[in-house]
């Protein structure tokens, strides 16, 4: 029987050219969690979650899901996980209940229950006024959705969730966090979401990790890891980079921490908003006067940014490409 929990010890996946795209991970989500799973491109966010899934077999390590080995009880750990990764694979000619009663026999459903599940799914993500519609007319968080019932089909006790609304628009993202919710709260699923979305985290996960190069680097309850940080920040925009890099350099003597954004420098320190005038003064000195500035309390973009130097939607780095290269 599953426990719901997922346990990962000095996982590893080696690809040719001695490429470590997973480098001694080693993680734990309890039963019921919403865990978040954050990193840049190309930190091994999917390739976690492709061994996970069994999508993948590691080099080195050890990882369990609902207390099944990935690799020498595979088998199980397909029969109570269910996945929806970052492409929405879904027939477009298709209507909804075909989709999921298909899905359902194939699972081994008899053709009267899987249709019967077919129903009660489309209920619970919300689509049954669109149940006569094909799936190429749906729109993308409406495809989203489809796409965690048939995740759902076969009623998993742990759901993986690759970057569920990547692309999405903010309406359409907020109907899939509402539906990530209510899977957890009535019916206790345990859920592993990577996201590239850091409100996204801060909504949903219950825990966080943040994986760069391949290794863990940071991990937390939101509230935590945003408190970490202890600081308010005054975040000075401008017009262009190498103003706001002339900036940080100035204004370091001035704070206990300073960081680059592409053009906006984030300044640290005791009673911010009190020093804000001598910090402006010292900018109009040097003819370094920014854009615009905001006063904000530490998210997890600054506890992002920290841990890893860079932000979410950076370029994709050579590990990355070496990984896909590897895969192809």
């Amino acid at each position: 029987m599953s426990n719901r929990e997922i346990s990962i010890e000095n996982l590893e996946k080696e690809y040719p050219g001695d490429v470590l795209a997973v480098d001694g991970v080693s993680l734990h989500v309890d039963a019921g969690q919403i865990y978040g799973f954050l990193g840049p491109n190309g930190a091994g966010k999917s390739t976690t979650v492709k061994i996970l899934t069994t999508l993948s077999i590691p080099t080195g390590g050890i990882a369990t899901v609902g207390g099944y080995d990935v690799v020498e009880e595979a088998g199980e750990v397909r029969r109570i996980a269910g996945v929806a990764l970052q492409d929405v694979g879904l027939d477009p000619l298709m209507k909804p209940l075909e989709l999921l009663t298909l899905q359902g026999r194939l699972f081994g459903a008899r053709r009267q229950d899987a249709r019967a599940r077919a129903e009660e799914l489309l209920h619970l993500v919300r689509l049954e006024d669109a149940i006569d519609r094909q799936v190429g007319t749906y729109s993308g968080g409406m495809k989203r959705r489809l796409d965690l019932a048939m995740a759902l089909v076969h009623e998993p006790e742990i759901l993986f969730l690759d970057e569920p609304t990547s692309g999405l628009d903010p309406a359409s993202r907020r109907d899939v966090w509402r539906e990530v919710r209510r899977l957890n709260e009535q019916l206790g699923m345990t859920i592993f979401l990577t996201t590239q979305y850091l409100e996204e985290a801060d909504e949903l996960a219950d825990m966080i990790s943040i994986i760069d190069r391949g290794k863990i680097v940071k991990s937390g309850s939101p509230a935590a890891l945003k408190a970490s940080l202890g600081k308010e920040s005054l975040n000075l925009a401008f017009g262009e980079r190498e103003k706001a890099e002339q900036a940080r350099i100035l204004l370091r003597p001035l704070a206990e921490r300073t960081q680059l954004d592409r053009v906006t420098v984030r300044v640290y320190m005791d009673e911010v908003a009190r020093n804000i005038p001598n910090i402006i003064e010292q900018l109009h000195g040097a003819d370094l006067d920014p854009v615009s500035l905001t006063l904000t309390q530490p998210t997890l973009d600054d506890v992002f940014l920290q841990v890893t130097g860079t932000t979410l939607d950076s370029e994709r780095t050579e590990v990355e490409l070496l990984e896909s290269a590897a895969l192809q």
